[in-house]
């Protein structure tokens, strides 16, 4: 099989928001992220799991190059500092575990040095998902029915608006022909009241002159609101943000809402933090529900939340969105994040794989989202504690708004 990843740009762009703060403010922090394949029937042979393993070893030996970084420079809020520091950084295949020892056929986990193992995450998903979908089934046949129900999505597009919206499916596709297919093609149409505005994929950003588009992950919430004993969990968000308007001031700034519950988030997301934020993101829950609550805090707060962006990236599909746009463009921004759908939408199921931080420093760290079967954690316990945690606040502390 060829190379899948080929540009240490080929990930989301919020890998290079959230690595840049980390090597300001984090850089001694270390982080074991560990792969889980949620669909019960899929299994992955051991040809697959060798290939895995021998894609992911070209992956790390891959670095920038000075077009790569000169182009990263270009960003506003990316600083030279950080870009430096990229100019040394490659992956460490040292850093990784692969075996088979799992009930699906594939274990994958990472330890070492948050810098480098938050940036292996988006890569190795990318790589596992094509790995499987190349010798699992006849690719030429996936592959021409994505084309075919690609052009069915771009003419319902034309016919239902839904706004602005971007393409973040480079963990879950298809491959990586099939990404940049849906890229292009998508750039190269025009709608009616739809505007295509970008990728997370910052490689493809870079080739189609497209905004890169991405803020922040749970990761961030979770490692710094979690990832040392002097910080009450329940208070995750706070420090998160505080710490993420250090970095950027009001640049780059769309908060997330559910890594401990977006009730939890909104008993930090004050007068201040609302203020600079342009935005928040929504990835779990009811989408509905969500923007109503959002809406009100914002008029709660004395702001007018036609002046902020309600960003939706939760299992999304243009009928979805057309939906929540209708329902919502007239009392705010809405934009859209959506990734498998145009990724990897074929005749077969996609894979529903992750990849997400399961330690930080030697401690459990954990998400608990606002629906059931989002969250990954090794140990009950913690998430037993976390969510007392968050209950006793929700409880006891008197909510104030500035």
């Amino acid at each position: 099989m060829e190379r899948i990843i080929n540009s240490l740009l080929e990930t989301d762009l919020y890998k290079f928001s959230m690595g840049q703060a980390i090597y300001h403010q984090y850089s001694d922090y270390k982080t074991t992220w560990s792969f889980k394949c949620r669909n019960e029937d899929v299994h992955f042979t051991k040809e697959m799991v060798n290939e895995i393993k021998r894609q992911i070893k070209m992956y790390c030996s891959l670095s920038f190059n000075d077009d790569e970084l000169n182009y990263l420079n270009s960003i506003v809020w990316i600083k030279g500092s950080y870009v430096d520091f990229l100019r040394l950084w490659k992956p460490r295949y040292e850093d990784f575990t692969i075996n088979t020892n799992d009930p699906c056929g594939l274990f994958i986990e990472t330890k070492g040095t948050w810098l480098n193992t938050s940036m292996y995450e988006i890569p190795t998903l990318a790589i596992v998902n094509e790995v499987y979908f190349k010798m699992a089934y006849d690719y030429n046949r996936l592959y021409k029915s994505f084309k075919t129900k690609a052009k069915d999505k771009i003419e319902y597009l034309k016919k239902n608006p839904i706004g602005n919206f971007s393409e973040f499916g480079i963990r879950r596709r298809l491959s990586s022909e099939a990404q940049e297919y849906i890229v292009k093609a998508l750039k190269n149409d025009t709608y009616k009241n739809s505007k295509f505005v970008g990728t997370s994929n910052v490689y493809l950003a870079k080739k189609y002159n497209l905004t890169p588009v991405g803020t922040m992950a749970h990761e961030w919430i979770m490692c710094v609101g979690q990832g040392t004993h002097k910080h009450n969990p329940a208070y995750s968000n706070y420090y998160a943000l505080e710490d993420w308007v250090d970095e950027y001031g009001v640049l780059n700034g769309t908060a997330l809402t559910d890594t401990i519950g977006t009730d939890c988030f909104l008993r930090d997301f004050r007068l201040t933090f609302a203020t600079l934020f342009s935005g928040v993101r929504h990835d779990s829950g009811d989408p509905i529900s969500w923007a109503k609550k959002m809406i009100k805090h914002y008029k709660d707060l004395g702001i007018d939340p036609k002046t902020k962006t309600l960003l939706f990236s939760d299992s999304l599909n243009f009928e979805k969105a057309h939906n929540i746009y209708s329902k919502f463009n007239k009392q705010c921004k809405v934009a859209f994040g959506i990734g498998t759908y145009l990724s990897n939408d074929t005749c077969e199921e996609p894979l529903n794989i992750v990849m997400k931080p399961t330690m930080c420093n030697g401690m459990d760290i954990a998400k608990i989202s606002d629906v059931d079967g989002k969250g990954m954690c090794k140990n009950p316990d913690y998430v037993d504690y976390l969510q007392r945690s968050i209950d006793w606040r929700m409880k006891n502390e008197k909510q104030v708004t500035i």
